[in-house]
């Protein structure tokens, strides 16, 4: 499982900094400033959740915990629906797209976030206690 999480962390990171750069070359001239502003809000965060994932794929090469899965998939899920919707939604000026829906999916994907974190915080706290005696 380690290996998967790996692979799309770096998907993912891959496509920030290609959106960014997109978002810097292109939107830049096509879109006010505050879409501009709100796609680099998904890339930064898709960003932050790229390398999340590296550190749940490498943790997991040490831990046996479901926590750190889940956490992996939350974060993946809060990729998605995050920066996904915030990339729909910034762009609807050049893309033409009708995604006003999608308004209510980017706290869904902050909330994803914040219960991936809380996760890797409750994976730390057994790992300290529980994987040392095979308990996990």
């Amino acid at each position: 499982m380690e290996r998967r999480f790996f692979i799309l962390g770096a998907i993912f990171a891959l496509l920030a900094v290609i959106l960014g750069a997109f978002a810097a070359h292109f939107l830049s001239a096509h879109l006010e400033p505050s879409k501009v502003s709100s796609f680099d809000t998904g890339v930064r965060y898709q960003f932050y959740h790229a390398l999340a994932l590296f550190v749940v794929a490498l943790w997991q090469k040490h831990s046996t915990s479901s926590l750190l899965r889940w956490a992996g998939w939350l974060f993946v899920a809060g990729i998605l629906c995050f920066s996904g919707s915030i990339y729909l939604l910034a762009t609807r000026a050049v893309s033409g797209l009708d995604v006003a829906w999608l308004g209510p999916v980017t706290p869904i994907g902050g909330l994803l976030f914040i219960l991936g974190w809380a996760l890797l915080v409750w994976a730390g706290l057994r790992s300290g206690s529980l994987e040392s005696k095979g308990e996990v």
